[in-house]
């Protein structure tokens, strides 16, 4: 009875447990958490960065070609969310065993969520300093500013999954509106023909914008099962991602790639100041931003909860503590010398999920049942991680998400052939798990 008056509260507490089908959530909830998600600077973004290489069918096109290969591998780890009721790095424990990924794992999602929320810290404090100094006379300074907003955002993700989805329902109107209005504005002051017969000043390939749309998501897709963990069944899980990137997702960078040809910039400070509502504009980018990095503080701290082994009622505590970490990187102006890491370990994200999919859905026939929590390191999936890691790294054709994704299943599928002691053990553990 104490158990459940304790859940009932405002503050989440489950962290590496099974949430129980009793507090699973419609999948329209955990949409509008992706859709806060994805509502973000970096989403308007990439829309400016694909019409300075492709005109603006090709641009749209490949928006929306690359959402889809990202919707289509959190799909699958979205459903073994579901399934299991766990996060990633708990689903993880089957394709990498306990111990491989609570550290190899968790370090290399934590360390890319913290170093990320530190991204995007330092962009709203940049952005609330402008809006401070320009329209109001008051000098904020960068540090102060972006320590203010790393509280602020953190403070949403400590409180968990209620808390995220009150803030979506408040975020989400406002960026659309604006980028509905930002659309509507570009078309009637320049035209439709215009805006279809517009050149690019340095054009790249079709597959290279496909590329950069993914790896503008791709750390979304892995790290589904943090929050599809609370569907109700597979539909739910399947409906959430589906309805909460793609759409949104595409409208967004359509609204992007409009807006940045009619400012001749990707800059998305730029392009809201000539939508003439500057100060409103900036607002709503603050506020968009903050649903994003509230994201990376909850995963980060999961990931936390998972390296160092913590029981479930300390992920708010290891939530704050990620947060902290990105907030200081913001403050102190390390992101500037920590981004190219960054790279490096957001590439390592990606095959995770190709071997988590390979050993659910393919190993494991994508029946619960057979899911094991394996003692120790299961280095069938640690040396396909490896493998992954090198091909999305090194091979700079097509998408380097998609390879190293690709990459992986294929190897942890060989290895799984190929070295029977694992194998073995493993159909050892379901024939147990079938019995029981």
């Amino acid at each position: 009875m104490s158990t459940e008056k304790k859940n009932d509260g405002f503050m989440e507490k489950h962290a590496l447990e099974s949430i129980p089908q009793s507090e699973r959530k419609h999948w329209v909830s955990i949409a509008m958490i992706w859709i806060g998600a994805i509502i973000s600077v970096s989403s308007l973004m990439v829309g400016g960065v694909l019409v300075s290489g492709l005109p603006l069918r090709s641009a749209l096109l490949a928006g929306f070609t690359g959402y889809a290969i990202v919707v289509l591998f959190m799909t699958f780890q979205g459903v073994q969310g579901a399934d299991l009721g766990r996060p990633t790095v708990s689903s993880a424990s089957s394709a990498f065993g306990k111990s491989g990924a609570s550290f190899i794992i968790s370090f290399v999602i934590g360390i890319s969520v913290m170093g990320w929320f530190g991204v995007q810290t330092s962009i709203t404090g940049s952005a609330f300093s402008s809006i401070m100094k320009d329209w109001l006379g008051v000098n904020i300074s960068f540090q102060l500013s972006a320590a203010i907003w790393g509280v602020i955002m953190l403070m949403t993700a400590v409180y968990g999954y209620k808390a995220l989805s009150y803030l979506n329902y408040v975020a989400v109107p406002a960026l659309l509106i604006m980028a509905v209005y930002g659309t509507v504005s570009v078309i009637s002051n320049y035209g439709m023909d215009s805006l279809l017969n517009y050149t690019p000043a340095a054009p790249f390939s079709f597959w290279q914008g496909v590329a950069i749309t993914v790896g503008g998501f791709a750390v979304g897709g892995v790290i589904a099962p943090d929050y599809s963990r609370y569907a109700e069944n597979r539909k739910g899980a399947i409906l959430s991602s589906v309805l909460g990137v793609l759409p949104m997702g595409v409208m967004l960078l359509s609204a992007g790639a409009l807006m940045a040809i009619m400012a001749g910039s990707a800059d998305m400070t730029q392009v809201v100041s000539n939508l003439g509502f500057p100060f409103i504009g900036l607002l709503i980018l603050i506020l968009a931003t903050w649903t994003t990095n509230a994201v990376n503080a909850y995963s980060g701290g999961i990931a936390l909860t998972s390296m160092f082994r913590l029981k479930d009622d300390k992920r708010a505590m290891a939530t704050a503590v990620a947060g902290i970490v990105g907030t200081l990187l913001a403050v102190f102006g390390i992101m500037n010398h920590f981004i190219p890491f960054l790279m490096v370990l957001t590439t390592g994200i990606s095959p995770i999920a190709g071997v988590m999919i390979a050993d659910y859905w393919i190993t494991r026939k994508g029946d619960p049942a057979k899911w094991k929590e394996e003692e120790g390191v299961r280095w069938t999936g640690v040396i396909a991680w490896l493998i992954g890691f090198a091909v999305g790294y090194f091979v700079h054709m097509g998408s380097a998400p998609v390879n190293a994704i690709v990459a992986a299943m294929i190897a942890n599928i060989i290895l799984t052939k190929i070295m029977p002691a694992e194998a073995a053990a493993d159909e050892e553990n379901n024939s147990k798990d079938i019995t029981a």
